[in-house]
């Protein structure tokens, strides 16, 4: 894998635990100018910003956990993000009984919800590396250690990055939680308890921060492999400028349709098979623009991929045929999500990829424990193109793509759908074809114009999108996720508000709850409505 930016780990000492008294002197030897006494430390630091989305500690897969309170492989951010976006929708039901896991897919969750805790711990865990990172980069700490002329150009890009990385975490926030505090490394540590922001606030500060880093970012698609650059930003500009009447009452079409262009134009390119974009391959991929990056030996946890690839393996499945040594016998998907193709073998969508042998269709029973009820999705995989696993069959070697060029085009289309300027229905039409022609493997799944409306792009988006994380941000966003005007179908799933055929749930679950444990610790938090 001589292309992937394999992510090494410094372990550092962090300031990013409150402290009351400002007067302590560090009891560690790590200090700034400690750990900042060679250029590389720089990059060491940036690493580790990266590696909170692909690990959950300082040593592994188990050891010394980032957050407490949670077993570690559950507290990695990217299955706490995976299972709020995916379980509670159509697309993703897990058979584990772990603590309040279940009310995920019930719509049952609380404020009391540990792994909700656990995401918005990840979150703001993250912000505070970064936050360090910043105030450790300033050009007066750069002064102070007689920093050269070419280690203050490679941190001014390094700051982009650590920029990038809190702007991506904000928004998860901002899109899951709503109004949440707002703390940046101009906040002072250890003093009182933050104020808690608007959701316009939030949003204002994730755009001001994107643009403000748009030009010292690496140009699109030359920077190292699983580092951001210019595309990198703008998809996530796109992505909040989409869900912009969602956070903020008011419509960023147009200035989505810009952003997506931007992307466009940047010379990625549609892979010509869509199941390698989920396999060790992906690391040679021209679509994928952002990923979170895994390696058997580098980066081993019971999250990320290691989570997607083994949960996704029980039954009659044979694990070795995926890379791995072992299913854990947990993810499937509802009947919602296979209707939506032509058929369930792939023989017409090559997208579909389910595993129906001995799996029924239909989730008959709650407890929804039992794997062979829900078809399996087998769409992450620890092997390459050619059948040879990862090298580890425990710890899972491919990549999770978080931004896309198909997205991309989804995003574009849907925009213009929504009234937007700037595109044309004709892009439109011929970027969906892409997709479709990838999938259809020839023009017999091809749409024109007329063909492209809400109903359709949601659905397309399913298709090409699912178990990829953005299902729930979906779902919200087209007033399917919760109570819909119109008493609609479409957002009812099997089991959704502890109805067999489910039900639709109370509009307020649009966004989760703050956790109760900061509402205790932050008096100046309110919840949000209903919780």
């Amino acid at each position: 894998m001589n292309k992937k930016y394999i992510i090494t780990f410094l372990v550092v000492i962090l300031g990013v635990s409150a402290c009351t008294d400002l007067d302590v002197k560090p009891k560690s030897s790590a200090t700034g100018d400690v750990i900042f006494n060679n250029s590389q430390a720089y990059l060491q630091f940036l690493a580790r910003l990266y590696a909170g989305l692909a690990i959950s500690g300082q040593q592994g897969p188990a050891g010394n956990p980032d957050i407490k309170g949670i077993d570690e492989g559950f507290s990695n951010y990217l299955r706490q993000y995976w299972k709020a976006q995916e379980l509670t929708t159509d697309e993703a039901v897990i058979g584990w009984n772990d603590g309040t896991l279940p009310t995920y897919h019930l719509h049952t969750w609380t404020a009391q919800n540990e792994f909700i805790n656990a995401m918005f711990n990840r979150i703001y865990f993250q912000v505070s590396m970064t936050n360090e990172f910043l105030r450790e980069t300033t050009d007066g700490k750069l002064d102070e250690r007689d920093a050269t002329d070419a280690i203050r150009a490679d941190v001014k890009v390094y700051r982009a990055e650590a920029r990038f990385l809190r702007a991506l975490s904000y928004w998860h926030g901002l899109d899951m939680f709503g109004s949440i505090p707002l703390v940046t490394e101009e906040s002072t540590v250890g003093t009182e308890a933050s104020e808690q922001a608007t959701k316009q606030e939030v949003f204002d500060f994730i755009e001001s921060e994107l643009k403000a880093i748009e030009t010292e970012l690496v140009d699109a698609r030359a920077n190292g492999y699983g580092r951001a650059d210019k595309a990198a930003a703008w998809t996530l500009l796109a992505k909040l400028y989409l869900n912009a009447k969602v956070y903020t009452g008011q419509d960023k079409n147009t200035e989505c349709i810009a952003y997506c262009q931007k992307v466009i134009d940047a010379g990625f390119e549609l892979d010509s098979d869509y199941a390698t974009l989920f396999t060790l391959d992906n690391v040679n991929s021209d679509e994928i623009i952002f990923t979170i990056n895994f390696d058997g030996n580098y980066t081993q946890t019971y999250g990320g991929m290691t989570f997607l690839v083994h949960a996704s393996i029980g039954g009659a499945m044979t694990a070795t045929d995926y890379g791995v040594n072992t299913g854990w016998a947990g993810l499937r998907t509802t009947k919602n999500l296979v209707n939506l193709f032509p058929d369930e073998t792939g023989a017409t969508d090559s997208r579909a990829i389910f595993y129906r042998n001995d799996q029924s269709k239909e989730i008959p029973n709650t407890p929804i424990t039992t794997f062979k009820e829900g078809y399996a999705v087998p769409k992450f995989r620890n092997i390459n193109s050619d059948g040879e696993s990862g090298s580890s069959l425990e710890f899972v070697d491919t990549d999770f793509p978080v931004f896309r060029l198909a997205d991309v085009y989804l995003m574009y289309a849907e925009a213009v759908e929504r009234g937007g300027t700037g595109g044309s229905e004709a892009s439109s039409v011929s970027y969906i074809n892409a997709l479709r022609q990838r999938a259809y493997g020839n023009a017999t799944g091809n749409i024109d114009a007329d063909d492209i409306t809400l109903n359709f792009i949601i659905d397309e988006r399913a298709r090409e999108l699912y178990w990829e994380g953005h299902r729930r941000t979906d779902l919200v966003r087209f007033g399917l996720f919760t109570d819909s005007e119109d008493n609609n179908l479409r957002a009812i799933w099997p089991w959704k508000g502890e109805v067999a055929a489910g039900k639709e749930t109370e509009s307020f679950r649009d966004v989760f709850p703050l956790p109760s444990s900061q509402i205790i610790a932050n008096p100046k938090l309110e919840q949000n409505d209903g919780y």
